[in-house]
């Protein structure tokens, strides 16, 4: 009776131990399971736009519409998309552009808790228009050299600075801050069009836009 009782004793140990393990199995693939989404999850949230633009001018179009990406240390970098109008008004017809700038703000200074300068913005962008009257590459119904820049797309520097407003935690509905902005800026075919022509005029090869971020979160 004795040795009936241990070995049912055994047994129920041996399934107990069983039953362990298997859970244990089952809650380390699920803890590793909800890892890999959480980790899937967090790259593809880096893809939201952490903010959005307007920007009038700039070489960009009449007025461009974008969205963009903060990030590096104190959100110093950006990274913007932009799609622009050019009316008909200024050609003959209307024209989309699309434009990638690359922001750099190397710091800040906080008046107070809500408003902060960006005493110096600077960057990079490149623009292109969607017209089959522009090109990259020279057309072959022109002589060799004829054109020595590119027609579709324009390479652009600029410098500028920045007000920032941050909107109190309990009036916030679409943006936690909103930044307005002035950029002072020029293409490659304006600086070497006043490196060979000294008669132009800053006025002739700068160019001065404006805009407005959203900062979203």
């Amino acid at each position: 009776m004795i040795l009936t009782i241990m070995k049912l004793w055994n047994f129920k140990r041996l399934y107990l131990s069983i039953l362990l393990s298997v859970f244990s199995v089952i809650a380390i693939a699920q803890t590793g399971y909800e890892k890999r989404v959480e980790k899937y999850q967090d790259q593809w949230s880096k893809l939201i736009p952490s903010h959005t633009k307007i920007q009038y001018a700039g070489g960009m179009g009449l007025l461009s519409i974008g969205a963009g990406w903060d990030y590096g240390k104190n959100n110093q970098w950006e990274t913007d998309v932009f799609f622009g109008i050019l009316p008909k008004y200024s050609t003959d017809k209307t024209k989309v552009t699309f434009t990638l700038k690359q922001n750099f703000i190397p710091w800040k200074k906080h008046f107070n808790e809500h408003f902060s300068l960006d005493p110096l913005a600077c960057g990079l962008y490149v623009n292109t228009i969607f017209d089959g009257d522009f090109w990259v590459s020279e057309p072959d119904k022109y002589p060799s050299n004829y054109y020595s820049f590119s027609t579709k797309m324009r390479f652009s520097i600029y410098v500028g600075q920045r007000l920032t407003y941050k909107i109190p935690e309990n009036k916030r509905f679409f943006s936690k801050s909103v930044t307005v902005f002035y950029e002072l800026s020029t293409n490659d075919l304006y600086m070497v069009s006043a490196f060979t022509n000294s008669y132009l005029k800053p006025k002739d090869y700068l160019r001065l836009s404006f805009g407005l971020k959203m900062q979203l979160f």
